[in-house]
């Protein structure tokens, strides 16, 4: 069971290690231009937070459980990158993107077993 929380931190922290530096560095055109089309109907302030939020989770999922300290962090982690796949899947909803949106419920998915085996390994 470890292994395989240590496998979806990882593809996560992966995922939004990318999303997160493509939403902090991109101009919103170039961001629509390369299919983050759920950034549309958000200001760029909101998106530059969100990108913030994500660097953070992507850091948040390893550093705490590896260096043992603050444990409760990295669940956390986890469930804030829950609350921003709920975001984009209704974004990506609004505007119609099945398949974006299913990839939005996979992540959160995987935000949500990353979530519950982590505070359950907190004891």
């Amino acid at each position: 069971m470890d292994l395989a929380l240590w496998i979806a931190s990882g593809a996560l922290a992966l995922v939004f290690a990318a999303s997160g530096t493509a939403k902090l560095v991109m101009s919103r055109q170039r961001m629509l231009d390369t299919g983050q089309t759920g950034i549309a109907p958000f200001p760029m302030h909101v998106v530059r937070l969100t990108a913030a939020s994500e660097l953070l989770a992507a850091v948040g999922l390893f550093a705490p459980w590896l260096t043992d300290t603050a444990r409760v962090l990295t669940p956390l982690a986890a469930v804030g990158l829950i609350v921003v796949m709920c975001g984009a899947a209704v974004s990506h909803a609004s505007l119609r993107e099945p398949k974006a949106v299913a990839e939005n419920l996979a992540l959160l998915l995987t935000a949500a077993f990353v979530a519950a085996g982590r505070f359950a390994a907190l004891g």
